[in-house]
């Protein structure tokens, strides 16, 4: 991650001050093992040795997750682009769409069965702006019907 991405990204994920004593692995190292997980797919427990411990990443991703920092970066981001473009910052106008996805044997009682493309899934209910940005993502079983989720 380049130091202006970094520079862009650091006021949305830093929760606590940066020499905290807790503190033990530099923020942007975190932030970079999560990245490498999303990139390419892996196990946690899969991450390169020149990463901080997959535990520590696992953890401070947890927390950033559930500080809401990713929507927050994710909302300014698109606002951003937006008003890049010649629009108001926020959209007066959303596309709804649906999408279902196969389950696995673990997916347990997130499976449901969508009779019309005869798949058991999930189903993902999906709101994005007129540039494609997303707004709001709804996970149901399969079997839920869309209008009534929207």
């Amino acid at each position: 991650m380049s130091d202006e991405e970094w520079s862009l990204v650091v006021p949305y994920v830093v929760l606590m001050r940066e020499d905290a004593e807790l503190q033990q692995h530099d923020l942007r190292e975190l932030f970079n093992g999560l990245r490498y997980v999303i990139r390419y797919g892996i196990a946690w427990r899969a991450m390169p040795n020149d990463l901080p411990p997959w535990s520590a990443v696992y953890q401070q991703s947890r927390r950033w997750m559930e500080a809401g920092c990713f929507e927050a970066l994710a909302s300014d981001l698109r606002a951003v682009l937006r008003m890049a473009s010649g629009r108001k910052a926020e959209p007066t106008a959303a596309i709804l769409d649906s999408r279902t996805l196969r389950s696995t044997p673990k997916s347990g009682l997130r499976a449901g069965y969508d009779g019309t493309k005869r798949k058991k899934g999930s189903k993902l209910h999906m709101a994005v702006d007129t540039f494609g940005h997303l707004l709001a993502l709804h996970v149901t079983p399969a079997n839920r019907d869309d209008r009534a989720e929207v």
